[in-house]
């Protein structure tokens, strides 16, 4: 069995003097452990936070918060309006009712709170219309790496966007983030979706193998100093067919300013 199960506990809540955004760290990290030593994308994040002097609130009850993706994908309307609910008050609440950006770390997660809302009927639609929705590259992109030290840098990076960046349209960040941290990038021009699908890949593990076999064969051709990505399940989906340790990026980030 090669999923790594049991990744550590979400962060604990901050309620910093001044904070510039809301962390909710996504429940996938915490479900599935990090590659290697790491202890995750999360626990990168909040040290990227400190490292630039930027301030973030982390939610109360974060443990029982999802993005709300399982229920949708497979149609229990029920349990999704339930979640979307509860995730959207406290976010609400955490965010002074929309003046904070709220950040992800995971870019399907980013994603899924974006569609949250639309589970809701209009009334409450309405009211949390004015919560801002930002995946955590983004986030590193435009307030922290300004304000980071100048990282250690890789000679090369083998790069894995998302279907979720592709819908949610940061791509461009993502290679930002990563030009940081290594003088080559490189996304592979068979690059895409790796059909991982949140629990597809953990159930029919020959449908990942089907859908990345091209770029894996592409990648496992070269050679490169580090692999990364920005979404843990796709980062096991990658590290999966092609044999090497996929990362989310943020992690090489704090790594390199470390």
């Amino acid at each position: 069995d090669d999923i790594p199960r049991g990744g550590p506990a979400r962060p604990a809540p901050r309620r910093p003097a001044e904070p510039r955004a809301v962390f909710f760290a996504a429940c996938i990290g915490s479900v599935f452990a990090p590659e290697g030593a790491s202890d995750g994308a999360a626990a990168a994040f909040l040290r990227l936070c400190d490292r630039a002097g930027v301030p973030v609130v982390v939610p109360e009850g974060l443990t029982g918060l999802c993005c709300g993706t399982p229920w949708q994908s497979k149609g229990y309307t029920a349990g999704h309006r339930t979640m979307a609910a509860r995730t959207l008050q406290v976010l609400w609440e955490a965010s002074d009712h929309g003046r904070l950006p709220v950040v992800c770390d995971a870019s399907s997660c980013t994603h899924g709170l974006e569609q949250l809302p639309d589970s809701l009927p209009e009334s409450d639609r309405a009211r949390f219309a004015a919560l801002r929705f930002v995946d955590s590259v983004v986030f590193t992109a435009e307030h922290l790496l300004p304000a980071l030290p100048s990282p250690r840098r890789l000679g090369s990076l083998a790069l894995h966007p998302t279907c979720s960046t592709v819908h949610l349209g940061i791509d461009g960040a993502l290679r930002t983030v990563a030009a940081a941290v290594s003088d080559t990038v490189t996304v592979p021009d068979t690059w895409g979706c790796c059909a991982f699908a949140g629990d597809r890949g953990l159930l029919h593990p020959e449908i990942t193998a089907s859908a990345t076999a091209v770029q894996a064969a592409e990648i496992t051709a070269g050679r490169y100093d580090a692999y990364a990505s920005c979404n843990r399940t796709c980062e096991m989906g990658m590290t999966r067919a092609t044999g090497r340790p996929y990362r989310h990026v943020l992690e090489l980030l704090d790594e390199g300013t470390a």
